[in-house]
């Protein structure tokens, strides 16, 4: 991006732009110092006077910090709040002064990207109930999981081109609960770990509560794996998170070409990699050809596999497993002890059952995932047209640009006027992406119409908001 600085005019605004862009995107990590203003000018070919004129911009907007003698490093700037008068609804609104709070019924909450059950999810569960006596005369617990559950889950690897073995499966009470339990076997306190930039938010909870030393790449352009590559090498990472099938938050899904390379630099980096497949079964259109996961290009068991029952087939079904080798299987299986004894038998059934019948679900997901994309993607074009995102070809979230560093307090002004938000730094670990929001399609086409509309009234009072002014320095 800044290679290309000298197309528009004036050029010191065009410099200071793209380098606003790489911090907003987390491209360039906060407090990475900047090169002298004359290395700068040289290397891309400018005058010097051009290049202090566009760090003194970055410095007037708070992204460029400087110190006489130290150099100039990334910063951000303070986060601009709302006024704390709302500004009444246009118009042909569909809402009036009232604002809806969250137990309201009229409040809409785009926080959670998790759609309801599906259809055959009664008789999933009828069939499991039946089952359930089978068991019942037992204690209940199978530390890695039941057996027939097991064996569905391996088979679905098995027809995805990754031949797996039940003995290699370690069913879980979700997903979260899962990636918790790597983050205890895989990694110490202190340990390098690698995290794309924008992620998971609860993926970067739990390697907090670890200990471990984040290392985030940013991944809104796609998975640069050169420098995925280096930075695997340079930081000494010993274990890498991603999720390659329709990102979260982006919706990107990574190519075959860029699994096989990453995987052959976690071999020459010695990390793990683990992918979270809590995704991977949410194509828009199933019947297209579907990218190998990223075990299938793994030979030396580094690629341990998260996947998950909550996105698919239904939250409130607190399954997931781990696809591994089999002697890390049991050893997460012994690891699991001080978490949990086992995931509930009922709950194993449903799934079970679920997985017999995946391909019914996933059909009935891309119809209504498709129609809900659509629709919001259509809004967001007529009310806030200055938006800027891609639609993705699965998962079942808008990644937004708004324009402006304003993400936190949109967030705060569109709770007020009855949706909710999740603003872009929660998807990072280390508070940039304050440009982007995330916008679930898991809601009726209607209820993401009035989403929309409430959120250009938000977003429209949020730019009319004064700045806030940084406090001024005590000495």
């Amino acid at each position: 991006m800044v290679g290309d600085v000298g197309r528009e005019r004036p050029v010191y605004a065009s410099l200071a732009r793209s380098v606003r862009a790489l911090v907003l995107d987390g491209r360039l990590a906060l407090r990475t110092r900047l090169p002298a203003e004359r290395d700068l000018a040289a290397a891309l070919g400018l005058s010097r006077t051009t290049v202090t004129a566009a760090y003194d911009r970055l410095r007037d907007e708070g992204y460029v910090e400087s110190r006489q003698g130290a150099g100039s490093w990334t910063a951000l700037p303070p986060v601009r709040m709302s006024s704390a008068e709302p500004r009444p609804a246009p118009p042909g609104g569909r809402y009036g002064k009232v604002h809806p709070v969250p137990d309201d019924p009229s409040f809409i909450d785009l926080g959670c990207a998790t759609p309801g059950a599906p259809a055959i999810f009664d008789a999933a569960v009828a069939a499991a109930v039946a089952e359930l006596p089978r068991y019942s005369s037992g204690p209940g617990y199978e530390p890695a999981g039941l057996p027939g559950l097991r064996e569905v889950i391996a088979d679905g690897y098995t027809a995805r081109g990754v031949p797996t073995r039940p003995d290699q499966i370690v069913v879980t009470t979700g997903a979260q609960h899962a990636f918790t339990l790597l983050t205890h076997v895989l990694a110490e306190t202190g340990d390098a770990v690698m995290v794309e930039r924008p992620t998971y938010p609860h993926a970067l909870g739990a390697l907090r509560r670890r200990g471990a030393r984040l290392v985030p790449v940013g991944v809104n352009e796609g998975w640069d794996v050169e420098l995925i590559a280096g930075t695997m090498r340079q930081a000494a990472v010993r274990m890498a998170y991603l999720v390659p099938d329709f990102q979260n938050p982006t919706g990107l899904l990574m190519s075959a070409d860029d699994r096989a390379a990453l995987v052959d630099a976690a071999r020459r980096a010695d990390a793990f990699l683990v992918p979270d497949e809590t995704f991977a079964d949410l194509p828009h259109d199933p019947g297209a050809p579907r990218v190998p996961p990223l075990a299938a290009f793994d030979s030396g068991g580094r690629v341990v596999t998260v996947g998950s029952a909550s996105k698919l087939l239904w939250g409130g079904l607190r399954i997931g497993w781990i696809r591994a080798t089999a002697p890390l299987a049991r050893r997460l299986v012994l690891a699991r002890e001080p978490f949990d004894m086992a995931s509930p038998v009922l709950d194993q059934l449903i799934v079970r059952e679920l997985l017999l019948r995946v391909e019914e679900v996933r059909a009935e997901r891309a119809e209504t995932l498709l129609r809900g994309r659509d629709a919001l993607a259509a809004a967001l074009r007529e009310l806030l047209p200055d938006w800027e995102f891609r639609l993705p070809d699965g998962g079942m979230s808008l990644w937004a640009r708004i324009g402006a560093p304003v993400a936190t307090a949109l967030a705060e002004t569109a709770e007020r006027l009855g949706v909710r938000v999740v603003a872009g730094p929660v998807f990072g670990a280390d508070g940039v992406l304050e440009d982007y929001v995330r916008l679930p399609y898991v809601l009726p086409p209607d209820t993401l119409r009035v989403a929309a509309e409430r959120l250009a009234v938000a977003f429209h009072e949020v730019e009319a908001a004064p700045a806030a002014r940084p406090l001024p320095a005590y000495v």
